[in-house]
């Protein structure tokens, strides 16, 4: 089927334009085609932004295990609603992604449930070298280095060692110090006050963790690319990235700070925990000046039950992904980022870090992943509009101008003004890592 694309304003590698795109056969096969160019359905974009499908390389849609939180049924409608067109999962599901065999049925999950394309990470344990040695169809390896339970945390050095020198993926990891985490939760263990979150899960924790994983990656000359990037300390950490190191930031550290626990309570309650104002002032810097790359969203739904228990008893974790994309164009409207920053943000700069072929750009021969926004559009979050399964968001009531209203996988159209079309599952993402990375593919 052909779809011709009219009148948009195309946010291209090259600027912003105002160009037809023509879809076929899932890709995207010409930009500002001839006028007399057919096809089977023609979308008048006029006064609307063509931009890539998101990329979010950082989510956890909780199957298998834990679906009472959240599905891949629920979380790719929730993708699709808001332009999210790939995901990449963490592998702290139940059972943990360890083991190819249990990538597989997880890929295999993906391919009967999700309306949006995918991909799923394995999970490094103190002893599972060889299964990430062999790992195939996957983004690469992540690593626990704190906040973890179980075999899904690496905290011994030999270990770790291992990992870096005798695997070949890319590696990402959650840092947080655990030593420094437990001599900090024992201080306040008989606090109920959920302020103190972010003094058990501190600024040093974070620092000295990734610290110690940047080190790792010089040493073994290995790909690793830091997830939720928290404190403006370990942004000056990304000033040395040798062609090795990548790092994103997610919206709740960008947007909330310690001041918002007051309104929010354990709502916001993550892991990293929120920081300051300060903090959060130095990753948007961060991102302005490269040190950081990447934007994505940690995606981590509990039940609101859940999360309306008292500190500690809440779990931490924070759901975005349908509205990560609205968040970050109601900060174009602020004058906080351009448009073109955060299509880089968000959806070039993650494909390239995880090399994801024909992902993150409007351009001839890449895959027709595409959302249509309305930058005038002004529209409040709201929790009972929420696709995702645990129904509720941090911002909700908040009033944010920008949002998707289009969105199309593979030249399909997934998802228009709230109506879902769920006929055709989304696909694997294909990595080929032989491409290098972000730093190797970047113009």
């Amino acid at each position: 089927m052909k779809t011709l694309i009219k009148n948009a304003q195309v946010v291209l590698p090259t600027g912003i334009e105002s160009v037809s795109v023509l879809l076929e056969d899932g890709k995207i096969a010409a930009i500002d085609p001839a006028s007399q160019t057919a096809a089977e359905e023609t979308v008048d974009a006029t006064n609307l932004y063509l931009l890539p499908g998101v990329v979010d390389d950082q989510v956890h849609f909780r199957e298998p295990g834990l679906t009472h939180k959240e599905d891949l049924a629920a979380a790719s409608r929730a993708c699709a609603k808001g332009g999210v067109t790939t995901f990449l999962e963490m592998p702290n599901t139940v059972p943990n992604a360890t083991t190819q065999a249990l990538l597989d049925q997880k890929l295999a999950l993906g391919a009967e449930k999700s309306l949006v394309n995918f991909g799923f990470y394995i999970g490094a344990t103190p002893d599972n070298v060889d299964d990430l040695r062999q790992a195939t169809n996957t983004p690469g390896i992540k690593i626990f280095l704190g906040s973890s339970t179980g075999d899904l945390l690496v905290d011994e050095q030999e270990a770790l060692e291992r990992i870096f020198a005798e695997t070949t993926l890319p590696i990402t990891a959650h840092c947080e110090d655990e030593a420094t985490v437990r001599a900090n939760a024992e201080k306040y263990r008989e606090s109920t006050n959920v302020a103190d979150h972010s003094r058990v899960r501190d600024h040093r924790a974070a620092i000295i963790a990734t610290r110690r994983a940047i080190d790792l990656a010089f040493r073994h000359q290995h790909r690793f690319h830091v997830l939720h990037v928290s404190t403006g300390a370990e942004t000056e950490l990304l000033e040395d990235h040798r062609n090795l190191i990548t790092a994103e930031a997610c919206p709740h550290h960008l947007l909330f700070n310690i001041d918002d626990y007051a309104r929010l309570g354990t709502l916001i309650q993550a892991n990293p925990s929120i920081k300051t104002a300060d903090d959060s002032e130095q990753l948007w810097q961060a991102l302005a000046e490269n040190r950081i790359q990447v934007v994505a969203t940690d995606h981590a739904p509990h039940t609101l039950e859940e999360k309306q228990q008292d500190y500690p008893k809440a779990p931490s974790g924070v759901p975005a992904i349908e509205n990560s994309l609205a968040l970050m164009l109601n900060q174009v409207h602020q004058g906080r980022c351009t448009l073109e920053q955060v299509v880089h943000w968000m959806c070039d700069a993650p494909a390239r870090v995880w090399d994801i072929v024909d992902k993150g750009r409007i351009e001839v021969g890449y895959d027709a992943d595409l959302v249509l926004v309305d930058l005038e559009k002004t529209q409040q979050v709201r929790n009972e509009e929420q696709q995702t399964k645990c129904g509720w968001s941090p911002w909700h009531g908040e009033e944010l101008m920008g949002w998707p209203v289009r969105t199309w996988v593979r030249g399909h159209e997934v998802y228009r003004e709230g109506q879902f079309d769920t006929s055709r599952p989304g696909q694997a993402a294909v990595f080929d890592h032989a491409r290098g990375g972000y730093w190797a593919t970047m113009d």
